[in-house]
């Protein structure tokens, strides 16, 4: 468990130096307050695109979990690095609506994912 819990502990450590650093650009007049949110919120998708990457090489027991791992991990992957990309280069309201979209779509793809491989299972 301790190995697994010390990435994340950095990730949260990062995230706050991030805020930290920026709010403190934001005081100082180098950044806008925009500039503050699209930078933490565009990092908190890089986090979310690196666990998505990670998750699929975590212990599985079954081979389900593992496709299961696999798909969970691409949709994440994919919609952390949209919603960073997003905070980074569109519009506030785009990148509030697609951002938190693209997430939701990728937590919808692996729900539905486990669901028809439950329904494959019953049938059989």
């Amino acid at each position: 468990m301790r190995h697994d819990l010390i990435p994340s502990l950095i990730w949260a450590g990062g995230l706050i130096a991030v805020a930290l650093a920026a709010s403190t650009a934001r005081d100082m007049g180098y950044l806008g307050g925009d500039a503050v949110n699209r930078i933490v919120l565009g990092a908190t998708g890089l986090m979310i695109a690196w666990y998505g990457n990670r998750l699929p090489k975590t212990f599985a027991p079954s081979a389900h979990a593992r496709r299961v791992n696999r798909v969970a991990g691409w949709s994440m992957a994919i919609s952390g690095l949209t919603y960073a990309a997003l905070w980074a280069f569109a519009p506030f309201p785009v990148a509030l609506i697609g951002g938190c979209g693209a997430v939701i779509a990728g937590m919808a793809v692996t729900l539905a994912y486990c669901l028809s491989l439950r329904a494959g299972a019953r049938a059989v």
